[in-house]
């Protein structure tokens, strides 16, 4: 039996019984009214408990249970950080209301009696609103005021900062593997988390039946194992999860709010949902693409010559980063290793092409 159902017989019994009081002074003003009214009162308690019986099964549930699952769901995508600060921010607004409570009541009616209650609705509202609108400045402020300036000092600990600020792993960076490349360089300030539920999908792609899937889950599987037996880099694997959401994605973007720290990741559809939820995101392939040599229009180098190019008589080779290069009248050099001059640079959605030419 489901709660929704039992939400529905409790309204039906409480609302129906409503109805069976309520008929009584129905019924006395309708043969009030209608003096000729063949019917005694108990017929009109019966049909008035009838109906709003009827009424209270229907209404039942989006008067109890819808209410209570939507606020539990929008208390769900909140951060920890935010929910402390909004109830702070409730409390002292409430203390403010109690202060001036007194003074309110001492107006004249119907001002003294009516005026505090709503203080307490604007002062708590007002509350809520200003301490998770400005929670960042007053989580720096009690992080630092009680020490005296620790950050001047330089005396904070290094592995609190380091757990401070979390990391939310992707699957498809374990299986990229640059990962553990990046965080080896100290660029990753912080702890690296692992959701059960992003190994789960981890060890799902490694058992796959198809064998560039399988190669590439016990690739991810690899570096993994790498990552925590590396003692510099801070790895942990957590079971926090998030209910009522299935995909691997939004359960991270939904942790991620809650958690307050950004998603790394290589995948560009998620890139793009964490984004429009406001997430910050740190994407491996903008990191590889901003960190490639910038070439200019006029500036030589040696390249070798690997293929030919999609138009006629051009060659093609490629950077150590990857950058494609094409080389004009290249494709007499194909296998060989020459000097070429840039000449026009393109930037596009899949990074960046050079195009070239002999000397």
């Amino acid at each position: 039996m489901s709660i929704e159902f039992i939400s529905r017989i409790i309204g039906f019994i409480l609302i129906g019984a409503t109805g069976f009081f309520i008929g009584e002074p129905v019924g006395h003003l309708i043969q009030r009214v209608w003096v000729e009214s063949p019917q005694n009162i108990l017929f009109y308690q019966i049909l008035s408990t009838f109906i709003f019986a009827v009424f209270g099964f229907i209404i039942a549930p989006w008067i109890s249970i819808k209410p209570i699952s939507a606020l539990r769901k929008q208390l769900s995508n909140l951060s920890a950080q935010t929910l402390v600060f909004g109830i702070l921010g409730l409390i002292v607004g409430l203390v403010l209301s109690a202060l001036l409570a007194y003074p309110i009541s001492l107006l004249p009616p119907p001002f003294g009696s009516i005026l505090p209650f709503i203080a307490v609705l604007i002062f708590g509202y007002l509350g809520v609103i200003l301490f998770v609108s400005r929670q960042k400045e007053l989580r720096h402020l009690i992080r630092v005021g009680p020490r005296g300036g620790d950050l001047e000092d330089g005396s904070e600990d290094a592995n609190a900062i380091t757990d401070s600020r979390r990391i939310l792993v992707d699957t498809s960076t374990i299986i990229d593997g640059r990962i553990y490349d990046i965080a080896r360089t100290g660029f990753l300030l912080g702890r690296l988390l692992i959701p059960r539920f992003v190994l789960n999908e981890l060890q799902y792609v490694s058992d796959s039946a198809d064998n560039l899937r399988r190669q590439r889950g016990r690739r991810g599987m690899e570096v993994l194992a790498e990552l925590q037996k590396d003692p510099d880099i801070p790895v942990t694997i957590t079971d926090i999860d998030v209910e009522g959401v299935r995909e691997v994605d939004d359960r991270l973007v939904v942790l991620a709010r809650q958690l307050n720290c950004p998603i790394l990741t290589n995948d560009y559809n998620l890139n793009r949902v964490a984004e429009l939820q406001g997430v910050k995101v740190l994407n491996i392939n903008e990191l590889a693409n901003a960190v490639k040599a910038i070439l200019l229009p006029g500036e030589s180098l040696d390249m070798t010559i690997i293929q030919e190019g999609k138009e006629y008589g051009q060659g093609v080779g490629y950077m150590e980063d990857g950058t494609m290069v094409v080389v004009e009248d290249g494709h007499a050099y194909i296998g060989k290793t020459i000097r070429i001059t840039v000449t026009k640079v393109l930037q596009t959605a899949a990074g960046r092409m050079i195009f070239a030419k002999p000397e």
